[in-house]
């Protein structure tokens, strides 16, 4: 995705699809992997039907091989499946919406906060690559490419760590997100959440845990709060009142 190191080579929350090798597993990879990016980059809606057919015939694979996916999906609860009706991108509830984001407050606070003590040159070097990424796809209005970008930037860090365990669990934990962010009419503008990142690197840059910490706190809370997790019942009769010359 970038000049990024480990990152490059590997696609957000695809934490499934990689622990498959060869043969037909790599197949099952490929799918799963195609899948969580579409998700990620916002172009698989929730509740979009996964006809296994068209997804055969897309990568020239069994309805088998197919079924091995959305089953590592189901499992990573980015797809539901229904019986008799067949598979379906996830509809996360309110009360999940919830819980991800304070699981994601919990687990990238603390390691920001970690990471903020023992960041290399190098790794500042490679956030500020990823800054300068996101900046031009912002500027550039490449929606699916800033979407994966500011996505990744939260797997990046999380790789820093050296905990491959920590970094799939960020990346599924996005991948729920970005459901979540779909079905919640998510409000957090692209821009804002890209000045929020520079502003926690430059706390890493300090070396400064406590305000890392508190920055990476403040900007997943600010991405709940834009969500309408909460939202007004309509006014029926405003709704259906004439209007003035009606």
């Amino acid at each position: 995705m970038s000049s990024r190191a480990a990152p490059s080579t590997r696609p957000v929350s695809a934490g499934s699809a990689t622990r498959d090798a060869g043969g037909q597993g790599s197949s099952t990879a490929r799918i799963v992997t195609s899948i969580t990016m579409a998700i990620v980059e916002r172009r698989l809606a929730p509740g979009t039907k996964l006809v296994e057919q068209q997804i055969a015939d897309v990568f020239s694979v069994s309805r088998t091989v197919v079924r091995q996916a959305l089953n590592q999906l189901s499992r990573d609860r980015l797809v539901t499946l229904e019986p008799a009706r067949g598979a379906f991108v996830a509809t996360p509830s309110v009360e999940e919406a919830r819980q991800v984001f304070e699981v994601r407050r919990m687990v990238e606070g603390s390691l920001v906060r970690q990471l903020a003590s023992r960041i290399t040159d190098a790794q500042l070097a490679q956030l500020r690559a990823h800054l300068q990424e996101e900046r031009a796809a912002v500027a550039r209005s490449d929606v699916s490419g800033r979407t994966r970008l500011l996505a990744d930037f939260h797997v990046v860090l999380a790789r820093m760590q050296g905990n491959e365990v920590l970094a799939e669990l960020v990346a599924d934990l996005l991948s729920r997100s970005q459901l979540i962010a779909l079905m919640y009419q998510s409000s957090h503008s692209a821009e804002h959440s890209q000045a929020e990142h520079e502003e926690i690197v430059a706390a890493l840059e300090r070396h400064d845990a406590r305000s890392a910490a508190r920055l990476t706190e403040q900007h997943l809370a600010s991405v709940e709060l834009n969500l309408r997790l909460d939202p007004r019942a309509p006014d029926l009769a405003a709704i259906l009142k004439p209007q003035a010359g009606d």
